[in-house]
């Protein structure tokens, strides 16, 4: 649901308090871990809590009690209860926060705002051409060949390998100290760079030679199934200022703040939960006719430039659905213990 290895950088995600090898309860899905929310888990006997927003970001050098995130690690330790925490992980999977918010409001035609970059590598190996179905099958069984909305993706060519080995040599095919010349397929593959060790560990079992020649590659192709934001279409155009009170049903929203309207029709809409304000011009350049995010600042809006329709809808509301998502996902996979829905509303932005 959210690989670890697509979260950013700069997140802090996986499990943040308790041991893996703990045995689960129950589970209790939150957006927020706080203290109040270690209590409802305390109630609800649920040892692991599965949250959107990591309770433990930045290091920590005392933990004295002092503020809300020191007292929920504090309770969560004494209570023996897990935290594992999402976040950036399941903003950039192409169903997630993001996909959550598009279908929140209806739209069609999504496709991932900023794709991840550094992330695609590629392999290149060569084989008997007896060997090659077997190999290359080895390899799309552990994630490798899959294109955007294609798998099982390769380039394969013929060729001839040489070899000659030496007195610690055992060659599949010819003699020590012969020089050999055979027919050769090469294999090319792509590959998401956290599934390095399992595509290798594939390779090597399912190669016949003794010593196997590959070679991996890092690739300045961007990923288009994974990255920040989505942008997608409204089945009818809206009006601007229906379009946002639209939003704000759908979201339940308390307040929007907007830039100026340009007295055109919605119909591209760009998103991107939580803070999203590096994106404007990502929007911008993907004809986006509003952009949909939270905690913009005030000269923020200017960089709108009367080119598309900015508008903060509040952090928590744009991930408002997350949670849902996480104990849906969660309830299909595991089946012998509960998945609870926390009723704890950890919003802390309240309106007149």
């Amino acid at each position: 649901m959210a690989p670890l290895a697509y979260a950013e950088d700069f997140d802090n995600v996986g499990l943040l308090v308790g041991n893996q090898n703990w045995e689960g309860t129950g589970v209790l899905v939150c957006h927020d871990a706080l203290e109040s929310v270690i209590d409802e888990a305390i109630a609800k006997k649920c040892n692991l809590i599965v949250c959107f927003h990591p309770i433990l970001f930045s290091g920590l050098k005392k933990i004295t009690g002092k503020n809300y995130v020191e007292r929920s690690i504090i309770k969560a330790i004494k209570n023996d209860i897990a935290i594992y925490a999402v976040h950036t992980a399941l903003d950039n999977h192409q169903d997630g926060v993001n996909k959550i918010f598009c279908d929140a409001l209806g739209l069609t035609k999504t496709k991932i705002l900023i794709p991840k970059q550094n992330f695609i590598r590629k392999l290149v190996t060569y084989t008997i051409p007896e060997n090659a179905e077997k190999l290359r099958n080895s390899l799309f069984d552990s994630g490798a060949g899959n294109i955007g909305n294609y798998e099982n993706c390769s380039f394969n060519s013929k060729g001839i390998g040489t070899y000659m080995g030496n007195e610690h040599s055992n060659p599949e095919f010819g003699e020590r100290f012969e020089f050999v010349e055979n027919e050769e397929i090469k294999i090319e593959v792509t590959f998401e760079k956290h599934l390095e060790n399992k595509i290798l560990k594939a390779l090597f079992k399912n190669h016949v030679y003794e010593e196997v020649a590959y070679e991996i590659y890092d690739l300045q192709n961007k990923n288009q199934n994974i990255g920040l934001g989505m942008i997608g279409e409204l089945k009818v155009p809206m009006d601007e200022k229906d379009f946002l009170n639209f939003v704000k049903d759908k979201m339940h929203s308390e307040g929007i703040r907007h830039s100026i309207f340009l007295d055109k029709p919605i119909k591209k809409v760009a998103v991107l939960g939580g803070s999203g304000s590096f994106a404007i011009k990502n929007a911008i350049q993907a004809g986006a006719d509003v952009f949909l995010t939270a905690d913009l600042k005030y000269h923020q809006f200017y960089e709108a430039e009367n080119q598309l329709l900015l508008a903060d809808i509040g952090h928590f509301e744009s991930e408002r659905y997350t949670k849902n998502y996480i104990v849906d996902f969660l309830r299909k996979k595991i089946l012998n213990f509960a998945i609870v829905l926390s009723e704890e509303n950890t919003n802390p932005v309240k309106y007149l």
